[in-house]
């Protein structure tokens, strides 16, 4: 555990445990709210094919996933952790140039 506190500069072990409960919230949410979306819009397998329908489905809910993980980070404090991932994760993207350090 403390490898993992020293390697995501958090101070504590409750800390640990919120990060990881938002990890989980965000993944159900994503995927929940991610089929009633693609329906609203008409985007089904039979109208654009299997592959076409997941390669969008998979891309709806990865982008969903980065909003949805930094505003559950924000609701449950830890903002800062999983602003900072994010900015990782996006710089790892190729969009280093949009953010600002």
């Amino acid at each position: 555990m403390e490898k993992l506190k020293e390697r995501w500069g958090i101070e504590n072990n409750w800390q640990i445990v919120v990060i990881l409960i938002v990890f989980a919230i965000t993944g159900s949410t994503a995927s929940y709210i991610g089929k009633p979306i693609l329906s609203y819009l008409n985007i089904t397998k039979e109208s654009f094919g299997t592959f076409i329908y997941w390669f969008i489905r998979i891309i709806l809910l990865f982008t969903m996933y980065q909003f949805l993980l930094v505003f559950f980070g924000w609701l449950l404090g830890q903002h800062k952790f999983f602003w900072n991932f994010e900015k990782k994760m996006l710089a790892r993207l190729g969009f280093k140039r949009y953010l600002d350090n």
